[in-house]
């Protein structure tokens, strides 16, 4: 992102079946972040969590219902930007 815009280097795109797993990734994310010391400064969909979007500076994470990733299409929309992808390989 960061040739692309100027208010922040990276999206982190995610997805979960249901709300309620929307919910606990979003959880887990915050949990972690503050561990690592990166304070989110905005906080947006808790509630109904079908896109919640936290906004950390030079990070902005997406966690959606699937149906609702599928149909915003982020990936599409910024499809200009080089993507990393990360492994869930913990060696």
């Amino acid at each position: 992102m960061r040739k692309l815009v100027n208010f922040c280097d990276y999206f982190v795109i995610c997805s979960g079946n249901t709300g309620r797993q929307v919910q606990a990734i979003a959880d887990h994310i915050d949990e972690q972040l503050c561990i690592v010391g990166l304070p989110v400064r905005y906080k947006q969909g808790m509630k109904d969590a079908d896109w919640i979007v936290f906004d950390s500076g030079d990070v902005v994470i997406h966690i959606f219902q699937k149906d609702v990733r599928v149909f915003y299409g982020l990936e599409y929309l910024w499809q200009e930007a080089k993507k990393i992808q990360l492994s869930d390989d913990k060696n």
